[in-house]
């Protein structure tokens, strides 16, 4: 069974650890059946069934043991995976599960959850086709863990991250930052990087990375059933060495309404032609991008720091907290600080009713981003040793697990608008 980190929240739940989660693989389109005598087994099934890597998966979750499960099975087909809960004493276990197996079709998995610590009895049912049995109690990880075990290839390639990037309002930068942390990945740690522009009316990246693609992500979004991953290497615009862009067309020749789920498979297909996906998502709310963010592997939320910008980032923050329940909450970065003449809120007070740390504040240098934008090029390129870059570095290091945020820093842009002011007086 495999062995996930725990942690505490700050109302005493044992919750799984985040990292520990992120490793898991998404499980298959599955059907699943759950057999349960308690509570205490029912609930972490129910909650398991919610979390995002079991989207593909239908769950059903039934109270009463074995015995209700072989009454149900004599009418009803057999799922892909049958999960059991008994109680039993393991002789009287074994002769129960010799009546499931006259009910069942042989190519059904099964899962015991027991309540008695016997290696021998372990053995045993190995021995006698179970496909994992585990020792109550349970938790929500536990189980995700063992289905996926089950119904994961170990030998499979491995799928890359999704990391969304969306903005609390139009204008605060989070496209800018979204395209500068690609190029960054590509570039910093020699890594292939694939960006979806999603924006289709909007989209701004083929203007950044200086762009003008025939096809792009239009062509994939229209057309779901050729998406493959010749059909997507096709449609993918080279922006550098390890760069690639799904641009948008960012015309108003037609409307983009999507359904809920039109960017799933190809973002399922990106994710297995790179290691790292950046989704540049739109700042609207519609059940494609509720969906989009709700099944990312990391949130990033970019904001600048004024009222309406915290109220809308604390509705974002508060709504993906419930759609990923076991996920760590989006990463939060403060662009454009420190605009002359503007009343703003201070890092600090921003941050504390959200319950999260900045990832980074972003000092407002208009000249800097002006000139890469107008260039198309990246802050990398346009001016190297600038203290942004040097914050865009220290994210992309975060993002991907080089480094830690160092959560006890209060968060604040003396130190870097210090810097900025050392910069210019040096140039």
């Amino acid at each position: 069974m495999t062995n996930l980190a725990y942690t505490t929240d700050p109302n005493d739940a044992v919750v799984p650890d985040a990292a520990s989660m992120q490793a898991l693989r998404p499980v298959p389109r599955i059907s699943i059946q759950a057999f349960c005598e308690t509570d205490g087994v029912a609930q972490p099934i129910e909650r398991a069934g919610e979390d995002r890597r079991m989207a593909k998966a239908h769950v059903k979750v039934h109270m009463g043991g074995i015995q209700t499960a072989i009454e149900f099975y004599h009418t009803a087909p057999t799922p892909n995976l049958i999960i059991i809960e008994s109680r039993d004493e393991p002789r009287s276990l074994i002769g129960k599960l010799e009546k499931l197996a006259e009910v069942c079709d042989p190519a059904s998995k099964v899962v015991v959850i027991g309540h008695h610590n016997d290696v021998a009895l372990y053995r045993e049912l190995i021995r006698f086709g179970i496909s994992e049995y585990i020792v109550a109690p349970i938790s929500m990880a536990d189980i995700v863990a063992d289905i996926a075990k089950i119904f994961v290839d170990p030998e499979a390639e491995p799928i890359g991250r999704s990391i969304a990037f969306i903005g609390a309002k139009g204008g605060v930068g989070s496209s800018t930052i979204a395209h500068n942390i690609a190029w960054t990945l590509s570039t910093l740690f020699q890594s292939e990087v694939v960006v979806a522009d999603m924006d289709l009316a909007f989209g701004t990246a083929n203007i950044n990375f200086d762009q003008d693609p025939a096809q792009g992500i239009a062509e994939a979004v229209f057309s779901p059933e050729r998406i493959d991953e010749v059909y997507l290497d096709r449609l993918l615009a080279q922006c550098a060495e390890r760069l690639s862009l799904l641009a948008a067309p960012s015309t108003l020749d037609r409307v983009y309404d999507f359904d809920a789920d039109a960017f799933a498979s190809l973002i399922e297909t990106a994710q297995r032609s790179a290691p790292t996906v950046i989704l540049d998502v739109p700042h609207v709310w519609t059940g494609w991008t509720r969906q989009t963010l709700a099944q990312a592997d990391e949130i990033v939320v970019t904001a600048t720091p004024e009222l309406a910008n915290l109220r809308n980032t604390k509705n974002l923050i508060d709504m993906l907290r419930k759609l990923r329940p076991n996920d760590a909450p989006p990463k939060l970065i403060l662009n454009q600080a420190g605009v002359p003449k503007r009343p703003e809120i201070s890092a600090d007070d921003f941050a504390e009713p959200l319950g999260v740390v900045p990832l980074a504040v972003i000092p407002f240098e208009p000249l800097l981003f002006g000139n890469a934008a107008n260039n198309g090029r990246m802050l990398g390129e346009t001016d190297a040793q600038h203290a942004i870059v040097k914050i865009v570095h220290d994210m992309a290091h975060v993002l991907t697990g080089r480094t830690e945020m160092k959560s006890k820093k209060k968060a604040g842009i003396g130190d870097l608008l210090g810097r900025l002011k050392m910069k210019k007086k040096s140039a």
